[in-house]
Parts: structure tokens; sequence; C-alpha cells
């Protein structure tokens, strides 16, 4: 589910935020800068299994145009957006 290496590494997280495209990028390095920190190793780990997902999924699911059937992933996602609604206030 997740990549022991990665979980903790900060770096490689960041460069695996690097997206196709940059509402993606924004969304996720905003989300790994400011909330990942403070996550659980529970959603750590949901964190970085979603960053193997691919950028139209993330896409779909960020824009709320699809909902994500695992739900490991729709916990994250709900989590992001929540970020990112609080970065508006």
């Amino acid at each position: 589910m997740y990549d022991d290496d990665m979980i903790n590494n900060i770096n490689k997280l960041h460069w695996a935020c690097r997206r196709g495209m940059l509402e993606l990028d924004v969304l996720l390095g905003n989300f790994l800068k400011e909330a990942y920190p403070s996550l659980d190793l529970e959603g750590k780990k949901r964190f970085v299994y979603l960053l193997e997902c691919s950028d139209p999924e993330l896409f779909a699911w960020l824009v709320k145009n699809e909902e994500p059937k695992d739900k490991d992933i729709a916990n994250i996602i709900e989590i992001i957006l929540r970020h990112a609604r609080s970065r508006r206030v």
C-alpha cells in the first residue's frame, strides 16, 4: 500500500507531488508542506498511496467529478480538500 522509504522522506514526497497539472502541483504541494507533517501514520500511508494514482484520477477526485472507490483514498482526498478550503479563509 505504501513505500516505507517515502513515508518520512519529504524530498521524495515533494517530487512525487510534482504532477503534470499545475492544479495538482499546488494542492498536493501545499498539503505536503502544511498538513502532511501533522498526519498520523495511517494518514501518511494514505497520502503516499494516493501519490501512486494517475493525474486524471487525482484531478477527477479533487474537483469532485468522481468519488474514489477505495475508502482509504476517499479519506485522504477529503482531508486534502478540507485543508485546501481552510487556506482560503
